[in-house]
């Protein structure tokens, strides 16, 4: 079973960015789709962003349209999302998710973001 290990959080003033990083044990290229989550204490865990790794295409939640891009690199077998202007609202574990047929739902351990000044 693949294998997912983010890294990336950190704690940055609001109107920093950070890019998270979601590395695969095994190769992305066959991934039905991989994306990020994330989950404010207290709270449901929210999609961020997704994206299918054999095209490129990607999906987004309304909160991340126009400051969050998610991207991939086939040949590392990992997905970032770069964030931009970040706001306290966005202070939560963040969570890199893969599916693959016939497997399934594959999630990492999550890394933490905190936005504060």
């Amino acid at each position: 079973q693949v294998q997912l290990v983010e890294s990336g959080g950190s704690s940055v003033q609001p109107g920093g960015s950070l890019r998270l990083s979601c590395v695969a044990s095994g190769s992305i290229f066959s991934m039905v789709s991989m994306g990020w989550y994330r989950q404010a204490p207290g709270k449901q865990r929210d999609k961020v962003a997704s994206i299918i790794p054999s095209t490129g295409n990607t999906d987004y939640a309304e909160f991340a349209k126009g400051r969050f891009t998610i991207s991939r690199d086939i040949a590392k077998n990992t997905v970032y999302l770069q964030m931009n202007n970040l706001k306290p609202e966005d202070t939560a574990v963040y969570y890199c998710n893969s599916v693959r047929l016939p497997i399934g739902a594959t999630w990492g351990q999550g890394t933490q973001v905190t936005v504060s000044s």
